[in-house]
């Protein structure tokens, strides 16, 4: 990011990631090697190939979101895929610097993402567990419904049905229903020492049945490697663990590929910061989206579809670090149609929408991997809209993008804004991933515009009680309101949610996009495209 502005977003976001990274502090993480453990994200760094980048998700998960609690930092787990004995793996790790590892609602949901990904795109989990279970303060938010706790042990169940590999590593506390999900994989190690897993520890034991017994003759690994046969190999330490999960990884069959179109990587047309030279910090304001995709696709390989039909989208075929692919990007610059209409950049009119679907369609029928570029504001609005038949052209592109089964990546640059976020795929249309710039704003419309819808509805509401509202107390709700909603709308409030896997820069995107299509390639199967029925 080349411009100040755009610098100084950077700065403050990765400052923040680097906090987050530290997970519970120095205290808690000298606390764990003093008993001979590593961390989380020390285990993953040993695990993982050398140079092998960590496409990390949810790092901002739960973000601000439990501070009654003393906080969560990325939800007390680290979720992420990278590349292990030479296959790429989703890896999730339970921080247990973090409430000893234990599970808030977001630790469930993110646990969750990271499963969704795996089946998705037929990648091999590994788990390293070491988790004290539920945070029980909370626990009516994350047991009983069908995506909380629960339902990770059933996808352990689904995801081995499908003959995708799960190893885990039991390397600290696993304890009550969190017992099930290490003993549900293919296979299940436990560290020596550290590791121990049963359904209830000592105390409850002593409590519920009046036995009297340690943790470590209830559910250690002497017990469950030479007693129980709960689990599969005893070892003596994290380093051993980890080097055995290497091993087990190397030594698993062969993977069929979904064998997407890849040709020799070409650099770009232009590089990275200079293909954001021009992106506003003013939201409203137009820019030629070209330049985002020439600053994305090898150079000289974009076939625009439909150049002068429906020009605020943008579609076409290009190569992405050599792959295949589709592009769909929303045109933030004002353009002028052949019948004269003036339409405004980043709004999806009639000629779009029909472009976009036409556009999603082609992919599916060519096995084309799908970008989206979102910059959206939403349909356009208004009686010529309306009469023109906005809504049916608008669902026929929603039905398109919901029913397409090529993998799709979705990238938010900027604005993404009511239904246009469901029209460029937003998190609610199943992207393989989704990640997000540190400009993107995400929301069911713009913060002004949403501020003074809700500031009209709060001052006659007050007017209905014959309260006189002051042009200063009207500009003092419109604050009030705006700050609220614009703390709402903020990148990081949508990471800590999950809406997106994680927050990108632009110069990151093009490699990032590359390994998310080699991770969907590790599914062989793309079912049959169907759109039901369309409005025409």
């Amino acid at each position: 990011m080349s411009e100040s502005w755009q610098s100084n977003l950077l700065q403050i976001i990765r400052k923040t990631e680097k906090e987050i990274k530290e997970g519970g502090g120095a205290k808690r993480i000298e606390k764990e090697h003093k008993k001979g453990k590593m961390t989380a994200r020390e285990r993953i760094e040993f695990l993982l190939d050398e140079d092998s980048p960590f496409d990390e998700i949810g790092l901002w998960a739960a973000y601000e979101m439990y501070e009654k609690e003393g906080g969560c930092p990325s939800a007390g787990v680290v979720t992420g895929i990278g590349s292990v004995g030479g296959r790429r793996c989703m890896i999730v790790a339970n921080d247990a610097t973090v409430k000893a590892g234990a599970w808030f609602p977001m630790t469930a949901k993110k646990n969750l993402r990271a499963q969704e990904i795996a089946i998705e795109n037929h990648l091999p989990l590994i788990y390293l567990v070491d988790s004290a279970g539920v945070y029980l303060p909370m626990q009516d938010e994350i047991f009983p419904d069908k995506e909380h706790f629960g339902r990770i042990f059933r996808n352990n169940a689904v995801i081995s049905a499908k003959g995708i590999p799960q190893i885990a590593a039991i390397m600290g506390s696993c304890v009550a229903g969190g017992a099930y999900l290490p003993i549900m994989s293919d296979e299940a190690l436990i560290v020596d020492g550290t590791g121990s897993v049963f359904l209830a520890g000592s105390y409850l034991v002593k409590a519920a049945i009046g036995e009297e017994v340690d943790n470590e003759t209830l559910g250690g690994a002497s017990t469950h490697t030479e007693i129980s046969g709960v689990t599969d190999y005893k070892m003596k330490d994290d380093t051993e663990c980890l080097q055995t999960i290497r091993r087990l990884v190397k030594n698993l069959g062969p993977s069929p590929k979904a064998n997407f179109t890849r040709h020799e990587s070409i650099a770009p047309e232009i590089d990275g910061e200079k293909m954001v030279e021009e992106f506003p910090k003013d939201r409203n304001r137009p820019y030629d989206v070209m330049n985002i995709i020439q600053g994305l696709a090898d150079a000289e390989t974009f076939v625009e579809f439909k150049k002068g039909y429906g020009q605020t989208l943008v579609t076409g075929y290009a190569r992405i670090d050599g792959w295949s692919v589709g592009i769909v990007a929303n045109q933030r610059k004002i353009v002028k149609s052949k019948q004269g209409e003036m339409q405004i950049g980043g709004v999806i009119y009639s000629d779009s929408a029909d472009k976009g679907a036409r556009f999603i369609m082609n992919c599916n029928q060519k096995k084309i991997p799908i970008i989206f570029l979102q910059d959206v504001t939403g349909f356009m609005i208004g009686k010529r809209s309306e009469h023109g038949g906005i809504i049916k052209d608008g669902a026929k592109m929603v039905n398109a993008v919901a029913n397409s089964t090529v993998p799709k990546i979705t990238i938010i640059m900027g604005n993404s804004y009511g239904a246009g976020n469901y029209a460029m795929c937003g998190k609610a249309y199943d992207p393989r991933f989704i990640y997000a710039w540190p400009t993107a704003q995400i929301a069911v419309m713009g913060g002004t515009q949403a501020a003074k819808v809700l500031t009209q509805i709060k001052v006659s509401s007050l007017e209905k009680k014959n309260k006189k509202i002051s042009h200063e107390e009207r500009e003092e709700i419109l604050e009030r309101i705006k700050s609220r909603y614009d703390r709402q709308t903020d990148v990081r409030y949508a990471a800590a949610r999950l809406w997106i896997d994680g927050i990108i820069t632009p110069e990151e995107t093009r490699m990032k996009i590359s390994r998310a299509i080699e991770d969907a390639n590790q599914n062989p199967t793309i079912e049959e495209f169907k759109t039901g029925v369309l409005q025409v």
